[in-house]
């Protein structure tokens, strides 16, 4: 199952995600990131959107979703390259969720040019 099924698969009552722009410590887990949401973020977790977290090199996201059930808490680590990603002095950013599986498969979301590979097309 890909990061973006546990994550974005679910039609949620807001339907966002939120990237954020500056990286965070990886070794961080579910409530930490959920306090960093609340707290620098000034968001409420509990909305359903989802949160995508990245680390300092840019080649891992966490992507953070609460859901009636309980704490999603995802990461994605690409071999090669890097995740495209928001100005770092910008706090947050919204993505539709095309662009969410954009950033998911590792592409340019903001460019939105090519097509999605045929495994994370459905």
């Amino acid at each position: 199952m890909g990061i973006e099924a546990v994550c974005g698969a679910a039609e949620s009552k807001s339907g966002m995600y939120w990237v954020v722009g500056a990286s965070v410590d990886f070794r961080c887990g579910a409530e930490r990131l959920l306090m960093q949401v609340r707290e620098v973020l000034g968001r409420n977790p509990l909305d359903g959107s989802a949160f995508v977290f990245r680390n300092r090199r840019s080649n891992r996201i966490k992507v953070l979703r609460v859901d009636a059930q309980g704490v999603w808490l995802a990461t994605r680590r690409l071999h090669e390259g890097r995740f495209c990603w928001v100005s770092a002095l910008e706090p947050m950013a919204s993505l539709t969720r095309r662009q969410f599986r954009w950033l998911c498969a590792g592409v340019d979301w903001q460019r939105l040019s090519a097509s999605l590979p045929l495994e994370m097309q459905v």
